[in-house]
């Protein structure tokens, strides 16, 4: 059974503040053999969730920032928060992380300015009906924790590298 607690606005800040530096703590080692690797068919790559998270932090930046300086009324939340699979990093994965932090912390510092009225914001989802802009974020730092625990499970699975020993060069003979 899933508990089914509220996160007030305090707890939500702060899941969404941690996100990139978990992310980070739990991939800064990968290399590019490991992010491109796939576990069966049915599993995406760490570098393909990687891209995921990193492709929706501005998409959810700039919906929260329309809602709130522009008093954007519509949004499409599930298409902010989750924009597809299937990408791959197309950058380093440090700098790629480096923008994830950056961008967060612009969301972050825009959340930490709001007050009760600014939470109680309503938007209107296409998908997803009326929701508070308190719910959004809810609903976002679920969906990025679910990414973090999916990167902890698939890069505690990750094939052992074989060590083959050192290369040798063919003799003169050609063995």
């Amino acid at each position: 059974m899933e508990l089914q607690e509220e996160m007030s606005s305090a707890d939500v800040v702060l899941l969404l503040s941690s996100v990139p530096e978990r992310t980070s703590d739990l991939v800064y080692w990968l290399d590019e053999t490991r992010l491109r690797y796939r576990h069966g068919p049915a599993f995406p790559t760490l570098g393909g969730l990687i891209a995921h998270l990193v492709d929706s932090a501005p998409r959810v930046d700039g919906l929260l920032r329309h809602a709130h300086l522009d008093g954007q009324r519509t949004a499409d939340v599930r298409a902010a928060i989750d924009p597809g699979h299937g990408q791959e990093l197309g950058r380093p994965l440090q700098e790629t992380l480096e923008d994830f932090a950056r961008v967060r912390r612009r969301t972050v510092d825009l959340l930490h300015g709001w007050g009760k009225s600014e939470w109680d914001r309503t938007v209107t989802d296409p998908r997803g009906g009326e929701m508070t802009l308190l719910e959004v974020c809810r609903l976002v730092a679920r969906h990025e924790m679910g990414h973090i625990g999916q990167i902890r499970n698939l890069s505690a699975l990750l094939p052992e590298p074989q060590d083959l020993g050192p290369l040798h060069p063919p003799g003169a003979n050609g063995k």
